[in-house]
């Protein structure tokens, strides 16, 4: 189990976070949630699928990195192989939580950071320091902070554009069967991708419309 502590420079100003990439510190994940403004990105390396979320019903993206869970073929004994890391990798232990505040009209609820402690990345002895000897926000931190943010850009954007893609019925279930340099065999299914017969025949308003919102 996580446990995410609101991060602040009191309690946590000893904290050093270790960046290197092993299965030991939790990188052996099969898939990451990804957003539209991050596909330019991920698409030299990752395959991106869709996925609906269980809970809510509603569409995500994720770029997979295996095909059963606990798998990461971009992880060997050097780290991770590849140039382009996904954010929501390199965000950990890092994570945008919600804090209601009052204001003149009512109560919003702003994001702030906060860090699971429990994370093998979490220490005081070796790794990046979170913050400065008399506790302003280390580098690596400020680095963290524009991850974070573009992580909550891109969630603001998911639902307009999935909303389109339902709209234009551009997505479709599909099933993929997967053999591994090992011979073993896998079945991925549950996951979505674009529907190309229903691309090609969108118009250029629609097209237009598409680009727009992802």
């Amino acid at each position: 189990m996580a446990n995410y502590q609101l991060l602040n420079n009191v309690e946590h100003k000893d904290l050093k976070i270790i960046i290197d990439r092993s299965a030991a510190l939790g990188d052996n994940v099969w898939y990451a949630v990804t957003f539209p403004t991050e596909f330019r990105a991920l698409q030299r390396h990752y395959p991106v699928f869709f996925i609906k979320n269980p809970d809510t019903g509603e569409f995500q993206a994720v770029a997979m990195f295996g095909v059963e869970d606990g798998e990461n073929l971009f992880l060997d004994e050097t780290g991770w192989n590849a140039t382009y890391i996904p954010l929501n990798i390199m965000r950990q232990p890092f994570l945008i939580g919600y804090q209601e505040q009052e204001t003149g009209g009512g109560v919003t609820r702003e994001p702030v950071v906060t860090i699971d402690m429990d994370s093998p990345r979490v220490n005081t002895e070796a790794g990046e320091p979170v913050f400065l000897e008399h506790g302003g926000n280390s580098e690596y931190l400020e680095q963290v902070n524009s991850i974070l943010q573009m992580l909550l850009g891109g969630m603001k954007s998911c639902k307009g554009f999935f909303n389109t893609l339902e709209e234009f019925d551009l997505l479709e279930s599909f099933v993929l069967d997967a053999q591994l340099y090992d011979g073993s065999e896998h079945r991925l299914a549950g996951f979505y991708t674009i529907n190309e017969e229903a691309l090609a025949k969108l118009d250029g308003a629609e097209l237009e419309l598409l680009h727009k919102k992802g």
